[in-house]
């Protein structure tokens, strides 16, 4: 079994548990998340990847950060993780990679991501995970458009812009491809 056939089925599972953990029914989950449920089914059964979008509702009705889950929690602490061993997850309908560069720990709430979009995209979501979650967003390559609670910021490399996230927010590439990373608390 490849990596990616290993890594669509863990976050299958990983999904699942969360429902059963906090007793929702697929319908429940649909309604919470504005997912279908049919979606939804396809998802825990691994015959489907979720889309960027998707996974956006679905932090947010679990009240997860996007890394916790994506990646099911580690049992232990490892202060040191490979770039090998890091958790990457692709949208590939949206160019869209996201790689969990900080180890996985229940204790420690700062989070490193390494981001990248390609060209001509836009990734919408609807709400964040937890009201007031903060974000610093460093600009490595290329140029992005955020738009926080209504307000549209114009990144190139080098920028970065720190804001909480207590609305939609929309990410959009140009002509460029975007790289960044995203540290939150």
């Amino acid at each position: 079994m490849d990596q990616k056939t290993q890594s669509c089925l863990s976050l299958a599972e990983h999904l699942k548990t969360l429902r059963f953990d906090q007793g929702l029914s697929l319908q429940a989950l649909a309604e919470k998340s504005g997912v279908s449920r049919a979606t939804l089914s396809r998802i825990e059964n691994a015959d489907v990847s979720p889309t960027a979008e998707t996974l956006g509702r679905l932090a947010s009705a679990f009240a997860l950060p996007l890394s916790q889950l994506l990646a099911p929690l580690e049992p232990s602490f490892l202060p040191l993780i490979r770039y090998d061993k890091q958790n990457v997850w692709s949208d590939l309908e949206k160019g869209f990679a996201r790689r969990v560069v900080s180890p996985p720990s229940r204790q420690l709430k700062l989070e490193v991501i390494e981001c990248s979009i390609e060209p001509h995209q836009r990734i919408a979501y609807d709400r964040p995970a937890f009201t007031g979650h903060e974000h610093h967003l460093l600009m490595l390559a290329g140029s992005l458009t955020i738009t926080v609670d209504g307000v549209s910021y114009n990144l190139n490399s080098g920028d970065c812009l720190r804001y909480q996230l207590r609305g939609a927010s929309l990410f959009e590439t140009s002509d460029l491809p975007a790289r960044y990373i995203i540290a939150m608390t």
